[in-house]
Order: C-alpha cells, then structure tokens, then sequence
C-alpha cells in the first residue's frame, strides 16, 4: 500500500522530504520500510540528544516541559504501583496497559508540544541504550521514567 498526501498523490521517500512525510497522519501509510526507518532513526538522534541531557544536569534541576510536575502527579493517579526505575515491557505494551495510556497521554494534548511523539525508552534506567534496554514508547512516558 502506497501512502498519499491527501491529494491522492502517491508519497514516496525519493520524493518527499523525511519531515514531510513524518508530519503526515498515520493513516495515510501501510507498514512502509522507508517511514519505519526514518522514525527509527529520529527516534534514535531523539534518545541520544536526551541521553547526554540526562547524564549531565541531575534530573532534580531537570525541566523536559513546563508541566512535568503535574504530568508525574497524572501519571501516579493512574498508575499506582507502575515501577519506572526497570519497566516492565508488558506494562507499557499489553492491551490492556493501552487502555490506560492512550487517555493518560491524551489528557496532554494542546499542553506539552508532542506529547505523543515516539521515543526509545530505557527499560532499566541504570543502564545505557542497548537494544536489550530499550522499547519504543511516547515521549510523556520517557519524561516520567528518566527524569
């Protein structure tokens, strides 16, 4: 399946731009390599940028949106006992944790710029980016358990 630009137009990567084509909806793409790269890689620069971020200012005088307080406080309402010092992948990804992220994640839209935005998490926060550490989930999620 070819994704369109809303004009009926195919979209390809040779012929649009990566940010373009990254802007648009979701829907208007079937499992297309191209995008999956290019997201797995803006994810990538993403995680490194806030990698050294992280590691060089203690999180404490960390700031990743003007909100962050009132996000954690959000966040320990709806999830209780969810530990974020080594996460559980299945409490990120099942069904059911979907359930209750896609409405927690949504209650800050308009207020925090890309708040679904995706992003590589560390699994343990005590370790480096590996890929046994990481899992790809949205940027309010990586806020909450790296700062």
């Amino acid at each position: 399946m070819e994704a369109t630009s809303g004009t009926d137009e195919p979209v390809s990567g040779e012929v649009v731009s990566v940010a373009h084509a990254l802007s648009l909806p979701a829907e208007s793409y079937g499992n297309d390599p191209d995008i999956e790269m290019a997201w797995a890689m803006r994810a990538m620069q993403h995680a490194e940028v806030y990698y050294k971020l992280i590691s060089s200012v203690d999180p404490q005088f960390l700031k990743l949106t003007k909100v962050d307080d009132q996000i954690y406080s959000e966040f320990r309402k709806t999830f209780e006992k969810l530990r974020i010092d080594v996460l559980d992948p299945d409490e990120l990804k099942s069904v059911s944790a979907k359930e209750k992220w896609r409405p927690f994640c949504l209650k800050f839209d308009g207020v925090v710029e890309d708040f679904n935005y995706g992003t590589l998490l560390r699994l343990d926060c005590s370790q480096g980016y590996t890929e046994e550490n990481t899992i790809f989930g949205e940027f309010l999620a990586y806020g909450i358990v790296s700062v």
